[in-house]
């Protein structure tokens, strides 16, 4: 069966359906899965004892980020360099500690996928299925390929990995763009318009396809072990989708990763068993300390579960229907952003409000990063700021 992909609003739960042509993808028409009901009224922010003080420390305008493109465009950070892409293809390399800009390059085509780096080289793909090599502000080659992609590029060992949306895994030469490999994995029929996982793991490169966590040798595509993180569920085709969402959380050999609207599962990459799963209704990546594992519910519920054991440590409503990001954990703190702008830190030991700022009304784009003491933020309009919280 031809593979179609399905965007799934986050409460409205309407899905675009497109087929895959041999050398792209087709519009087939939009499809309501069910009547949509009114929606639901975001929380109101309640006070909280701030216990951080909360300083700007540079900001940066690179111009509006889609808004329909928050689940696919990401930044990659490399070494202290920030590298961010818009919607429309502007690629800007910085230095995240001070926001001084390297270069900036106008691609002047629609991207699809967030950027992939190395620090030197990045990647992008753009929405007319070109991989698109970058070094120095200059485009240094261009591939077409055999289909969509909502997955970043990961630039690594001198090589372009590409996980299209048809569930094939790409090499590339990182300085030619020669096709090194490529490997195709059947699935489902359906396949989700959202960043999927690829990322590494030791020697190892790790790709999320369908349900599971595939290993793979970098050298030539093999897969060298398998793990299922979510399981087929449903009587039909959309409540069958099962998805890996981009955004793991990884201490030493232990992985986390979400099942699209199913499940979050913690596995021993090294022995190449499961640890636990645990039912989980979300659509954005996970982050984690050495003891908990950190999630956002599609409702806005903020979700810990204990890392060696998956029972739930504590949950927080107070961003319900607040449209969070990922959340993202770093040297003692928990940062997540919403839907309407808002950075809230988390405190680790019980989920309450320990900080909280609004950076820019038009939301928060991206899962914040942590460089040294800063926090950086990329919102909807395309400002980039830089906080600090101490």
């Amino acid at each position: 069966m031809t593979p179609q992909f399905i965007s799934v609003g986050m409460r409205e739960r309407s899905v675009k359906w497109l087929s895959f042509a041999t050398m792209g993808v087709m519009l087939v028409g939009l499809v309501a899965c069910s009547s949509t009901p009114d929606k639901p009224k975001p929380a109101a922010l309640t006070d909280f004892n701030s216990q951080l003080s909360i300083s700007k420390s540079w900001a940066l305008q690179i111009g509006p980020i889609s808004p329909s493109a928050n689940t696919t465009l990401s930044h990659n950070l490399t070494e202290g360099r920030l590298a961010l892409v818009t919607g429309s293809g502007l690629v800007v390399l910085l230095d995240a500690e001070t926001g001084a800009e390297a270069w900036r390059l106008a691609l002047n085509t629609p991207v699809a996928a967030g950027i992939g780096g190395d620090g030197e080289r990045f990647a992008v793909i753009s929405q007319a299925n070109e991989l698109i090599a970058i070094s120095n502000a200059k485009v240094i080659w261009r591939v077409k390929l055999p289909a969509s992609s909502f997955t970043s590029p990961l630039v690594a060992g001198g090589r372009v990995f590409v996980l299209t949306a048809d569930r094939t895994v790409m090499a590339f030469d990182g300085a030619s763009g020669q096709r090194l490999w490529s490997q195709q994995r059947a699935g489902d029929p359906l396949v989700l318009k959202q960043a999927g996982i690829l990322t590494s793991f030791q020697d190892r490169l790790l790709v999320g396809l369908s349900g599971r966590l595939v290993a793979m040798n970098p050298a030539n595509g093999v897969a060298v072990s398998e793990l299922t993180i979510g399981a087929s569920r449903g009587t039909n085709e959309v409540e069958r989708l099962v998805d890996l969402v981009a955004g793991v959380s990884r201490v030493n050999h232990v992985i986390c990763a979400r099942a699209f609207q199913t499940s979050v599962t913690c596995v021993d990459a090294l022995k190449g068993r499961n640890l636990w799963t645990r039912a989980a209704q979300g659509h954005v990546g996970l982050s984690g300390s050495e003891s908990l594992v950190f999630g956002a519910e599609s409702d806005g519920k903020l979700v810990a579960w204990q890392r060696t054991t998956g029972q739930i440590a504590w949950q927080s409503e107070a961003f319900r229907f607040r449209g969070l990001t990922a959340p993202h954990w770093s040297a003692g703190q928990l940062l997540v952003g919403d839907s309407l702008g808002v950075a809230h830190w988390i405190d680790v030991s019980n989920g309450q409000t320990i900080g909280r700022i609004q950076v820019d009304a038009s939301g928060i784009a991206m899962t914040p990063v942590r460089v040294g003491k800063n926090w950086v933020i990329v919102t909807q309009s395309g400002l980039v700021q830089a906080l600090r919280a101490e």
